[in-house]
């Protein structure tokens, strides 16, 4: 299916532009009806976003569910109108008389006049009499439309800052059809589902008190089980790839941030200083310093070249409140964090290397395959145009040699040096930014780091910065997503429970349960008085891998009846030596699939 666009291309409703243009041409419409139904309202700015749009809107008080309603209504009649979008453009002073009440629109046109000066040109949208400040381009009309939906409405700060006023904010999603409406809200409630947030509650997996503040969190022991074992699988697999084991403290002197740039170009996501003896310290927002430190401890060589350093090193970042999201996005985070101090001949094979252990790392959590972004330089930055060049160059050399797609994603990078951020699929489609691998050439050059060459003279090492998980945090959100906390067993908080049918059954149970601990499962006994189904039922819902349940004849035969998690039905009469031998190869082996 082809859409006509106001500017006269005609593109695929289902491509990368022609949604973006359904979902902006959707939000004017959006905004477009809130004015009509509520005289007076002041209304802001109103872009597409992934998979749908927003706008934002003062009306006075706060929007109702019935309002939602009327809206929709009224967006319907202006879609069966097919008013056209005509653009106009005008100085921005005719602009500024054309939006006269409408403070959010006049700021805006005034950061533009100042920013381009004489001869600026500001744009807008008309259609059956409204207009709204904006580049383009839309539908070639308000029919065009071909299906929406309104979501939910939410609160924002213009522009993101907490001392602005807090505006009303209305979602909403538009697509090609009204097939792929349904598929999107199908995939929105597949995705409630599995929502880390709420089954963290449930599998009683972590917290967030207030005490603690936004962002902060607390992991309870069934949550710590699960963080252990991605910690250490995470320590594991580095060590077998020639990572050295480091460690840094959580704060360090105002000079060290000062060195790095952080205090320049990162301080609005830093804690404040903490004032101690006449000095000030921050909580750290990287461990890329202190790694730094350890390698200008001594004289290095050439030939210890690559230096590969790991931490699992906890990093605080002041995240506003309004961007924290559960597990994945927190003010306090661990990161399975690398840096790697190389030759700069040995650059691109290092990048190549990282992106090998990457996919090697989350297939075997069960993610599905990469999608690739190079990010390229932002506006604020360390370090010169050649370093960023240098560090561009090797990271398109390395994706070439590596021989996947990818994309370029410009503007992205960190304030250090270019990366490439890694992309991975859950079960149910949906991409997650997780690893991030970025070349840098500003930091060794600021604290003046060198090893001695084979021609005995200086040279500056290149670093690398690598986190495959992203955050350990991160990680647990997307996998507890990805399985809907039904984990496979390596993986799973409590891997066995064991449901005796009567009380002189417990006393048998907590033996079989001890022979499994003694080979490092993690083991619950059921000893409540509730019904067996009652129990077998609690555990069902806790997605505890397996179920055995025992009885008399179990007892007396040496057996156990099995329930895998998910299956309708037990199997009976297994030997208990058979399963805990089955099972410690699916737990040692990391297998994602049960063997019973």
């Amino acid at each position: 299916m082809q859409i006509d666009l106001s500017d006269g291309r005609v593109v695929a409703a289902d491509s990368g532009v022609g949604r973006d243009t359904i979902r902006h041409s959707a939000a004017h419409v959006m905004a477009q009806a809130v004015c009509d139904l509520f005289p007076g309202t002041k209304y802001a700015i109103g872009p597409s976003i992934d998979d749908g749009f927003y706008y934002d809107f003062d009306i006075g008080r706060p929007f109702t569910p019935e309002d939602l309603d009327r809206i929709d209504a009224r967006m319907r009649e202006i879609v069966r109108e097919d008013q056209p979008f005509v653009r106009e453009e005008m100085s921005p002073a005719d602009a500024l008389a054309r939006f006269a009440g409408q403070p959010f629109k006049r700021e805006i046109i005034e950061g533009v006049d100042e920013a381009e000066g004489a001869g600026a040109v500001v744009s807008v949208y008309g259609n059956g009499g409204w207009v709204d400040l904006c580049r383009g381009p839309h539908l070639a009309s308000t029919g065009r439309i071909p299906a929406f939906r309104l979501q939910r409405i939410a609160g924002a700060y213009w522009r993101g800052d907490e001392r602005r006023p807090m505006l009303q904010r209305i979602y909403g999603t538009a697509w090609e059809s009204e097939e792929a409406l349904e598929e999107h809200l199908r995939r929105l409630e597949e995705a409630a589902k599995r929502d880390h947030r709420r089954l963290g509650r449930e599998l009683d997996l972590f917290g967030f008190p207030e005490e603690l503040g936004g962002g902060l969190l607390v992991w309870h022991p069934k949550g710590g089980a699960f963080r252990k074992q991605l910690e250490d699988y995470s320590r594991e697999v580095h060590l077998a790839h020639g990572y050295e084991p480091v460690y840094s403290p959580h704060v360090a002197r105002s000079v060290l941030w000062e060195k790095s740039g952080h205090l320049r170009v990162y301080r609005e996501n830093m804690y404040p200083a903490m004032e101690l003896e006449g000095a000030e310290y921050f909580v750290k927002p990287m461990n890329c310093p202190f790694h730094v430190l350890i390698f200008r401890s001594r004289t290095r060589s050439y030939r210890e070249l690559p230096i590969r350093m790991f931490e699992l090193g906890t990093v605080y970042r002041y995240e506003r409140s309004g961007v924290l999201h559960g597990l994945t996005r927190v003010r306090g985070l661990t990161q399975d964090d690398s840096h790697i101090f190389c030759r700069p001949d040995q650059l691109v094979g290092e990048i190549v290397g990282v992106m090998d252990l990457t996919v090697e790392v989350l297939s075997a959590l069960g993610l599905g395959e990469p999608v690739i972004h190079l990010s390229t330089k932002p506006a604020d930055t360390i370090g010169t145009e050649e370093m960023w060049a240098e560090g561009t160059a090797a990271l398109r050399d390395a994706l070439d040699a590596w021989g996947k797609p990818y994309e370029v994603a410009e503007g992205e990078g960190a304030f250090y040096g270019p990366k490439v951020d890694v992309h991975f699929a859950d079960a149910i489609g949906r991409l997650w930014q997780v690893t991030t691998i970025q070349v840098d050439f500003a930091l060794p050059e600021r604290f003046d780091l060198e090893y001695t060459g084979d021609d005995n003279a200086r040279h500056r090492p290149v670093m690398i910065h690598r986190a495959l998980y992203g955050s350990v945090e991160r990680m647990a959100a997307v996998l507890i997503e990805h399985y809907a906390g039904a984990f496979p067993t390596w993986l799973a908080p409590v891997q066995v429970a064991i449901v005796p049918i009567a009380d002189r059954h417990a006393a048998h149970a907590e033996g079989l349960a001890a022979r499994l601990r003694a080979q490092g499962a993690r083991v619950e006994v059921n000893g409540s008085r509730e019904t067996v189904n009652a129990k077998v039922r609690e555990h069902e819902l806790q997605r505890v891998p397996y179920i055995l349940v025992v009885g008399d004849r179990e007892i007396e035969a040496g057996t156990v009846a099995v329930r895998a998690h998910g299956t309708p039905k037990p199997k009976f009469g297994v030997g208990f030596e058979e399963f805990a031998g089955e099972v410690a190869a699916e737990i040692a082996g990391r297998e994602r699939e049960h063997r019973f």
